[in-house]
């Protein structure tokens, strides 16, 4: 038997998740439900493009509450115990400088379940995060990029 994958997160990043979850079982599934109905009031289902469209919002919603299930379920938090005080880590926040006089970038490390480039939290598995964990504050780093390859020094870690 295969073993079942781990998620790591932080505890905010499972509660987040969590609250996603609730939220699809509790109000997005039965607006989807609803919507099925008043499509099929249409008439012939078979050119029905609004029972389509509902159908097809049901499996996308039905989906999303299994793969999160399965993260909440396989979640390992991410203790502050376990992280190390000087090192880049899961859970961690680093700042670092381009090389030779780039901008700075901060970025806080996360598992995958929980990634969000746009608030700033990139996956563990990323090219970024992978080339700098383990890493320390004044260190030079390559990262490779779908952009090519670029260095970076670490400036901060919290």
């Amino acid at each position: 038997m295969a073993t079942e994958r781990v998620f790591p997160m932080t505890q905010a990043g499972k509660e987040k998740l969590e609250q996603e979850l609730e939220y699809l079982k509790s109000v997005k599934r039965k607006e989807v439900v609803e919507r099925i109905k008043i499509a099929r009031s249409f008439g012939d289902l078979s050119e029905n493009s609004e029972y389509d469209s509902a159908k097809e919002e049901q499996a996308f919603v039905e989906g999303r509450i299994t793969t999160l299930e399965n993260m909440v379920r396989s979640a390992k938090i991410i203790e502050e115990s376990e992280m190390t005080s000087d090192a880049v880590a899961l859970g961690r926040s680093v700042t670092f400088i381009e090389l030779p006089n780039g901008e700075e970038e901060t970025y806080t490390i996360v598992g995958s379940a929980e990634a969000d480039p746009f608030e700033g939290k990139i996956s563990n598995d990323s090219p970024i995060a992978k080339s700098l964990l383990g890493k320390k504050v004044g260190e030079e780093v390559s990262v490779q990029t779908p952009g090519g390859e670029m260095s970076v020094r670490i400036v901060l870690i919290k």
